[in-house]
């Protein structure tokens, strides 16, 4: 691909040791010309787990409104460009490699993440191309987090605050919701997902030091499932609306965030009813439908999930829709997992206790990925049964029986790209 060449430069530029900072970021956007002053109105969005189908179902909501929309996520499943979305269109591969030279000559050869080089890359193209709105998902925390150098957000979202990235963000959830809490900005306002009390309280005293106005979902609005539709509500708005296109009861507080933002840019109510049903978000409970894997099925009756989860609230996820799925129509479970060696398996596998399932521990194309053994041993200390395997593909078909069985993927993005690469089910362009 023509960014091949320099996305590897910027690659090589990278500091031997990630120190947080927007020194970098900024001197970089300086040089560029400042892009991060001239972008559509943004939607910033920080926190643990979410922010993708977040933005996910916002994007729909706001394209049904009829809004060009640009959109920032990472990381990228399978293709780079899959990171960044102009008016809806994932970026083309030879203007990807115009930015991304031009960040390398602004730059100068000096240190800079290749998150920072590609944050400002993106900023360059969203500059550069109208939009009515930009969706700009964090990094890596918040407060220091390269794409924190826009001042005056339209809109700041919090999802869920839980523990991952702790040699980075801290080991307690007051520390980490201090670092996600940095996007808060002066006058703007913020909606936060439901959160843990520490939490919460860290984003009531930034927002009241900001002066900005802040709707916490389970007090100021709220969305639940009845009847099989979703209700929301706030002080405004009662809104019955069709359930979301995306698997798993935790998308539900989701979509309300989604909703509750959707509201404040004043979309419609059919819009907002149109991007639940049509939101797409690859990895993330996807039910896989075609492919090597699904096709290594010997029962047409068992289903094959991916998600890419690959911390301890993201297990905790993935555990209630196994069980949802279970209280309407049992099935053995069986558990391909793979994750990096800087994530808590005893805590992701502790999430499923006390189910019946087997779990095979699988390796990803990344060098930071757990040894299958040793994230066996794991699973074992956790009283799961456990086995390897060398591949996803070999996994699926190791955990065959004569009946229908059920089999969720997960425990690394990498590992769900590596799955989505093979399957004939490509990222949505």
């Amino acid at each position: 691909m023509p960014f091949d060449a320099p996305l590897e430069r910027l690659k090589a530029l990278h500091p031997k040791r990630i120190d947080l900072t927007l020194e970098r970021m900024l001197r970089v956007c300086e040089a560029l010309g400042n892009p991060q002053d001239k972008l559509p109105p943004v939607v910033h969005v920080a926190g643990t787990n979410g922010k993708g189908s977040t933005l996910a179902f916002l994007r729909a909501m706001a394209e049904a409104e009829g809004l060009s929309v640009h959109v920032y996520t990472s990381p990228h499943l399978v293709r780079f460009c899959e990171r960044i979305r102009l008016n809806g269109t994932l970026i083309d591969n030879d203007y990807l490699a115009d930015v991304l030279n031009r960040v390398e000559i602004a730059n100068g050869g000096q240190a800079l993440t290749f998150f920072e080089a590609t944050t400002a890359a993106a900023f360059l193209a969203f500059s550069e191309r109208p939009a009515d709105l930009l969706l700009l998902e964090t990094g890596l925390g918040g407060i220091l987090d390269a794409t924190n150098i826009i001042s005056a957000p339209r809109l700041s979202i919090i999802t869920p605050i839980d523990y991952d990235h702790q040699a980075f963000l801290g080991n307690d959830l007051t520390t980490i919701a201090k670092q996600k809490a940095g996007i808060i900005k002066p006058n703007c306002p913020v909606i936060s997902a439901r959160q843990a009390h520490e939490a919460e309280t860290v984003i009531e005293r930034a927002a009241l030091k900001h002066r900005s106005p802040l709707s916490v979902m389970g007090h100021g609005f709220d969305a639940y499932r009845e009847n099989d539709r979703l209700v929301f509500q706030d002080d405004d708005a009662l809104l019955d609306l069709s359930l979301p296109r995306l698997s798993g009861p935790h998308q539900i507080d989701n979509a309300g965030l989604a909703i509750k933002a959707a509201l404040a840019l004043n979309f419609s109510s059919d819009a907002i009813d149109r991007g639940l049903q049509t939101a797409v978000w690859p990895g993330r409970l996807q039910a896989l439908k075609a492919g090597p894997l699904h096709a290594a099925l010997t029962d047409k009756a068992s289903e094959l999930w991916l998600d890419g989860g690959h911390n301890p609230h993201a297990a905790k996820a993935l555990r209630t829709h196994l069980d949802t799925l279970g209280s309407k129509d049992p099935k053995p479970l069986k558990l391909i997992c793979g994750l990096l060696n800087n994530k808590d398996a005893d805590e992701f596998f502790a999430a499923f206790d006390g189910l019946d399932l087997d779990v095979v521990c699988v390796g990803f194309s990344s060098d930071a990925a757990t040894d299958p053994a040793t994230l066996a041993a794991a699973a074992q200390s956790k009283g799961l049964t456990e086995t390897t395997a060398i591949s996803p593909l070999d996994a699926v078909r190791a955990v065959q029986t004569d009946a229908p069985v059920r089999i969720l993927i997960c425990g690394s993005l990498y590992l769900a790209g590596d799955v989505l690469a093979l399957s004939e089910e490509t990222y949505p362009t």
